[in-house]
């Protein structure tokens, strides 16, 4: 499982901004349900690793968050609420917060290893758990910086893009629909493409969600 820990930064000279973030978080997840934890902190339980990728990406995107992800095991069955989850990966995930937060000159957001004692030589079967949430990071943090480093003009066409890839009519000539919708030229469409790293992001998420598949899988095999 996967358990992510969001916090808003500058909260205390902002407004409440978990609201917003719970309402969107309905909107594009299926399994996971995300809750305010305490203060101006979300907390939810994921299993798919396409869906983390999702929420994380999502939540650098405004640059109000700090994102933290635990790997691991959780005490199951799920409770109804997740403030009162338990288990490894709840415990990496508010580690996993706290390094964001310590990482916030950059792109705030952590992976950590649930289960692994901090401090010291972990044990001989944590280091492939560890190294594997270690390169999950790297690459999210890699795609995090494109996400938080577009110019709103250029979300404008990626947002319309997006829609437009569900769209089977639009295949061949999204960009062609996306300048008609917008009011902008197709060469404008695709200056904007090019400089947001749009498709440098969509061709790095599947190895992101790999890579997060591995870690989960070898966090839980360091414990047996």
């Amino acid at each position: 499982m996967y358990v992510l820990t969001i916090d808003q930064r500058g909260s205390t000279g902002d407004r409440d901004r978990v609201p917003g973030l719970l309402s969107q978080l309905d909107g594009i997840t299926t399994g996971g349900r995300f809750e305010r934890s305490v203060g101006d902190e979300v907390q939810g339980v994921v299993e798919q690793p396409a869906e983390v990728v999702e929420i994380a990406l999502h939540s650098l995107r405004s640059g109000q968050w700090y994102v933290g992800i635990g790997v691991g095991a959780v005490d199951l069955p799920l409770p109804a609420s997740p403030r009162e989850g338990a288990g490894e990966a709840f415990v990496a995930a508010r580690l996993a917060v706290e390094k964001a937060k310590a990482a916030a000159g950059h792109v705030p957001l952590s992976v950590v290893a649930g289960g692994f004692r901090r401090g010291g030589a972990p044990p001989a079967g944590a280091e492939p758990g560890i190294k594997a949430c270690a390169n999950a990071e790297a690459v999210l943090r890699l795609i995090g910086r494109l996400v938080q480093d577009r110019t709103e003009a250029q979300w404008k066409v990626v947002d319309t893009l997006r829609v437009l890839q569900h769209d089977a009519a639009a295949k061949h000539g999204s960009q062609k629909l996306a300048a008609a919708k917008l009011g902008i030229t197709e060469q404008s469409v695709s200056r904007a493409v090019l400089r947001s790293g749009w498709q440098e992001e969509w061709a790095a998420r599947p190895a992101a969600e790999m890579l997060l598949a591995f870690a989960h899988d070898a966090v839980l095999e360091g414990h047996r």
